[in-house]
């Protein structure tokens, strides 16, 4: 079904306000023949006339007074597509829910929500735990807008922007170290090494930088699943491991950790902030990720 589009609607309007189509023709800037095919156009779309005109005088059908208050709405309507465009209608309201990792989300993300909230007045944010494949794929369903992830992104079908460099260090706990040093890789078999899971996800990044080494072969492999869970094993002297840098970095100004052979420096990640590809709120990502780049991690 073809519309009716909005020149019409308006020459209807002013029509229907004046019951003169002369002065309805000036009033929106046409001769009378001109808005007369207008007029005719709309009848022939809406299959119904509007119209009786005679001689002497014009009035609205039924049909008329019917359509009369629907195309005034629809010229309110176009006229405020317009202010939105222009951004002249104030804020748009709508909801975000942003994935995160528990312990991401207590120590960095909800402290900044008062300066999101200022930064986009119109959103309200949700925000959603779960660990890093679980949000890669909600993010990919649809089932929450977007995620903030250190994950190295591989799907086609998910995009980011980066937000901040994290970085890893090797702790233990002192007086852990203390009795049973862990200075040489022969040192590893007194050690419980405390990671997320079996593929030693977090320890990699230590293994793998320069003057790193895999020779180390721990007493005993603690998947524990989550960072949160292992920085509190690792406090309570049941292993060593490698954590964020930000995470633990209270830890180790106060004495509480200390770093394990201080001269490797592991590798890095980035957190990003992952949305879909396709999604067509990429200037608002854009936007909320440029925010999160201003706020430091904590």
């Amino acid at each position: 079904m073809m519309l009716p589009d909005v020149d019409s609607l308006r020459c209807f309007v002013e029509a229907a306000r004046l019951l003169n189509f002369r002065a309805a023709a000036k009033s929106v800037g046409l001769t009378p023949a001109a808005l007369g095919q207008r007029i005719r156009k709309l009848e022939d779309q809406l299959e119904v006339s509007l119209f009786q005109r005679t001689t002497r005088k014009v009035v609205l059908t039924e049909a008329g007074l019917a359509l009369l208050p629907r195309a005034h709405a629809t010229l309110r309507a176009a006229e405020e597509c317009v202010g939105a465009a222009r951004g002249q209608l104030g804020p748009i309201e709508r909801d975000l829910t942003i994935g995160t990792r528990h312990e991401l989300g207590l120590s960095w993300i909800i402290p900044m929500l008062p300066e999101l909230r200022a930064a986009f007045p119109g959103v309200t944010f949700h925000l959603y735990v779960g660990s890093g494949p679980d949000l890669d794929l909600r993010v990919r369903s649809t089932e929450i807008d977007c995620a903030v992830s250190s994950r190295r992104i591989t799907d086609p079908a998910l995009d980011f922007y980066k937000l901040h460099s994290e970085d890893y260090v090797f702790v233990g706990r002192p007086d852990l170290l203390a009795e049973n040093p862990l200075n040489t890789p022969e040192d590893a078999k007194n050690h419980n090494l405390v990671d997320t899971s079996q593929e030693i996800a977090l320890f990699s990044y230590w293994r793998d930088a320069p003057g790193g080494t895999d020779s180390l072969q721990f007493k005993k492999l603690i998947a524990m699943g989550t960072i949160a869970i292992i920085r509190y094993m690792i406090l309570d002297g049941q292993g060593v491991g490698v954590l964020p840098a930000y995470l633990v970095s209270k830890d180790l100004a106060e004495g509480r950790l200390v770093r394990i052979m201080p001269t490797v420096e592991a590798r890095h990640d980035w957190f990003r902030l992952v949305f879909r590809r396709d999604d067509p709120r990429r200037i608002l990502f854009r936007a909320l990720a440029e925010e999160m780049v201003r706020l430091p991690l904590s």
